[in-house]
C-alpha cells in the first residue's frame, strides 16, 4: 500500500559540502529517506581523470568515509533510506565500497546501482555520427579530447532500485532532482503519465538540491539566517496528491520563509513555463509559496507535461590550458599600479611568445576587486587578477613565470598570501551538450547480484508546451515616481549553466512585480551586464509567485574552469542587479523606507 506522507532530507549540494548535514538530518529523526547531490559538469571531468589514474577513483569519497561510515548505524535503526549520485563516473566502484563498510560492520543493507549514464566508451561512435553541440551547432571534439560524456538520467531508474529492495540507492550523472523524485514515484506508486505530481516531486527535488540554499544560505537577507555555523539543513514532507511543505530541523540557526525557498525555486533555471526534465515538462509559473508557520513554507501549483523523447547529454573536453594569480595593492593609485604590473608581465611573455614564432595567448583577463578607502583621502585597496589561456602548457608557465620575475619591478604597494604554493597551468575544461534519443542509451540496476536492464515507462504521446508566456499588467508612469534600489523591492539569487547565467528575482511584495518588471527590461538588463554580456537577454514571468526570471546568454566567458574570469559562474550577479534603480510611486518609496529604517 502506498504510503500517505514522506519526509525527506537534502544533505549536500555539491561534492565538498559539510558532511555533518546527516548526522543534522537524522538526529532530528523521522525521515524516510536522505539525498545526496554531489555533481557537476566540472565534476565530472575531474572525477573523469581520477578514474584514467586510478579505476577504483571517480565518485564523491567523502560520501561514504564522511557521510555514511560515521552514520550507519543510526541510518539501520531509524530505517531511512539513502539516496545519492555520488557514483559519478564510477557507480560500481562507490558501491563496492558502500558494501565493504558494511559488511564490516555486520550489518544487512541492500546497496543497489543504477549505470547507463556513462557513454565515454562510445566517444569514437558518437563523434562520427555528426553529433552537433545544442547551442553553438559545433561538432563534437575527437575523442583524444574527451574527459566524460553522461547522460542526465531521470528518476524512474532510482524508484525501480527502491522497489527493488534498495536500503542505498547509487547513481551516476542524473538530474538534480531525480535522486527526490526517485524517492515519491516509489512511495506514492506514481506513473509516467502523472505530470502535475511528477513536477511536484521535481520541484521539491529542486528546492532541497541544493543543501542550506533553501534555509537561508546565499540569501538575499543573510543576517535573518542568524548563526550559520549552525544553519539548518532542508527537509521537505511531500504528500501524495504532490503538496509538500518545506522545513528544517527543530534547534537549528537559518531560516525558511517565501523568500528563501522562493530563491531556490528560480535558481540555475532557464524558461521556468518549460523546464525541461528526462521525466517531463515542469511548468513552474503559477507555483505559489505560502508561509504557513515558523520556518515551514507550503509549495503548490506546480504543472507538468509530455517529456521530450531525448536526454540530454553532457561531454567535457580539454581545450588547451589556463592559470591566473592574485595579487593585492594598497597605497595611492592602487588601481593604476595593479594594471601597470598585469600589462607589464603580459607584454614580457608575449615578447618572449614572438621570439619563439610561437602563437599568441588564446585569451587573457585583467580584472580589479575593490576601490577607494573612506579612511584616508586617495588611499586604496585593491585586488588583481590576472590569467591566460593557451593551447600550450608551457606558454601558460612562461606567463606565470614573468609576473613572477616582476616582483620586485612593480610599483609599490604589492603584497600576496605565501604558503599555498605558486599558481601552475591547469587544464581548460569545456562543455559540449547535445540530444540523444532515450532508446540509444540502455540503463540498468544492480543490487550486488548482477545488473538487470531497465525497461523505459511508457509516457503518452501529447503537447509538450504549457502555453503562450505570461506577462504582468503594465503600470501606470503618469505620476512622479522615486527611484529605490531594487533590494528595497525584491531577493534575487543568481546561478549558472555552462555560458548562461539566471537571476531568479521574487518581489517580496506582490504590488512590487509590475513596478521591478516595468523596470528591468532587457536593454536595462543588458547595459547592466555589458561589460561581461556577449549573447541576449530573456525574461520571464512567474505570476503564482509574484517573481521573474532572468536569462543571460554567453555571459561567463565560456562558464566554469574554461572561464578566466572572477566570477565564472555568476554568483555576484544577482547582487550587481540589486543595486539597479527602480522607478517607483512615492508611497511605494515610503513603504519600503520605512520597512528598512
Amino acid at each position: 500500500m502506498a504510503q500517505k506522507t514522506i519526509k525527506i532530507g537534502g544533505a549536500s549540494g555539491f561534492w565538498g559540502e559539510a558532511s555533518f548535514a546527516t548526522r543534522q538530518l537524522l538526529q532530528d529523526g523521522g525521515l524516510d529517506f536522505i539525498v545526496f547531490d554531489y555533481l557537476a559538469e566540472i565534476t565530472m571531468s575531474i572525477m573523469a581523470r581520477a578514474r584514467a589514474k586510478d579505476s577504483e577513483a571517480g565518485y564523491a569519497t567523502d560520501f561514504v568515509t564522511g557521510a555514511v561510515a560515521p552514520n550507519l548505524k543510526e541510518i539501520v535503526r531509524q530505517k531511512t533510506r539513502i539516496i545519492s549520485n555520488a557514483g559519478g563516473v564510477n557507480p560500481q566502484a562507490c558501491a563496492a565500497a558502500l558494501r565493504k563498510l558494511i559488511e564490516s560492520a555486520g550489518l544487512d543493507l541492500t546497496v543497489a546501482v543504477v549505470t547507463g549514464d556513462d557513454l565515454l566508451s562510445r566517444a569514437d561512435e558518437l563523434a562520427s555520427s555528426g553529433i552537433a553541440e545544442m547551442f553553438s551547432g559545433e561538432a563534437l571534439p575527437e575523442s583524444g579530447k574527451i574527459a566524460s560524456i553522461n547522460a542526465y538520467l531521470g528518476a524512474f531508474p532510482i524508484a525501480a532500485a527502491l522497489d527493488r529492495g534498495a536500503d542505498i540507492a547509487i547513481t551516476g550523472r542524473c538530474v538534480d532532482s531525480a535522486v527526490t523524485l526517485g524517492a515519491c514515484i516509489h512511495a506514492f506508486g506514481w506513473t509516467a503519465d502523472q505530470f502535475d505530481l511528477l513536477a511536484a516531486g521535481s520541484l521539491a527535488g529542486h528546492i532541497i538540491e541544493c543543501g542550506p540554499q533553501a534555509t537561508g544560505g546565499n540569501f538575499t537577507d543573510w543576517r535573518d539566517a542568524g548563526d550559520i555555523a549552525e544553519i539548518g539543513y532542508p527537509i521537505v514532507e511531500i504528500e501524495a496528491d504532490g503538496r509538500f511543505a518545506v522545513t528544517k530541523p527543530d534547534d537549528t540557526s537559518g531560516i525558511v520563509s517565501r523568500g528563501s525557498v522562493g530563491e531556490q525555486m528560480l535558481y540555475e533555471i532557464g524558461d521556468p513555463q518549460s523546464y525541461l526534465l528526462p521525466d517531463l515538462v515542469c511548468d513552474f509559473t503559477d507555483v505559489v509559496l505560502e508561509e504557513t508557520g515558523s520556518n515551514c513554507v507550503s509549495v503548490t501549483g506546480a504543472r507538468g507535461y509530455v517529456p521530450p523523447p531525448t536526454y540530454k547529454i553532457s561531454a567535457t573536453f580539454m581545450d588547451g590550458f589556463r592559470a591566473g594569480q592574485l595579487l593585492a595593492f594598497n597605497g595611492f593609485e592602487a588601481r593604476e599600479k595593479a594594471q601597470a604590473l598585469a600589462a607589464a608581465a603580459l607584454a614580457r611573455a608575449r615578447n618572449i611568445l614572438r621570439a619563439m614564432n610561437a602563437p599568441d595567448f588564446d585569451e587573457t583577463s585583467v580584472e580589479l576587486v575593490g576601490g577607494r578607502s573612506s579612511d584616508a583621502i586617495g588611499y586604496e585597496e585593491v585586488t588583481l587578477k590576472v590569467a591566460v589561456r593557451h593551447g600550450d602548457a608551457r606558454a601558460v608557465g612562461l606567463f606565470l613565470k614573468e609576473l613572477t620575475g616582476l616582483g620586485l619591478a612593480t610599483p609599490p604597494g604589492m603584497s600576496v598570501f605565501t604558503g599555498g604554493g605558486r599558481a601552475r597551468p591547469s587544464p581548460v575544461v569545456r562543455l559540449f551538450s547535445f540530444a540523444l534519443d532515450k532508446d540509444d542509451v540502455p540503463i540498468a540496476i544492480d543490487l550486488g547480484d548482477g545488473a538487470e536492464p531497465f525497461v523505459q515507462p511508457v509516457v503518452p504521446d501529447g503537447a509538450r508546451e504549457s502555453g503562450p508566456a505570461k506577462q504582468p499588467q503594465p503600470v501606470d508612469t503618469a505620476d512622479d515616481l522615486v527611484e529605490v534600489p531594487l533590494i528595497s523591492l525584491a531577493w534575487a539569487r543568481s546561478g549558472d549553466k555552462g555560458d548562461k547565467a539566471n537571476i531568479g528575482v521574487m518581489a517580496r511584495k506582490p504590488e512590487f512585480l509590475p513596478w521591478i518588471w516595468a523596470a528591468l527590461d532587457e536593454k536595462t538588463i543588458a547595459n547592466r551586464f555589458a561589460d561581461f554580456l556577449a549573447g541576449d537577454v530573456e525574461r520571464f514571468y512567474l505570476p503564482g509567485s509574484h517573481s521573474m526570471n532572468i536569462l543571460l546568454h554567453d555571459v561567463l566567458g565560456g562558464g566554469g574552469i574554461a572561464s578566466l574570469r572572477n566570477d565564472a559562474q555568476g554568483k555576484g550577479y544577482a547582487q550587481m542587479l540589486l543595486a539597479q534603480p527602480v522607478p517607483v510611486p512615492q508611497s511605494i518609496a515610503a513603504e519600503t523606507k520605512a520597512e528598512n529604517s
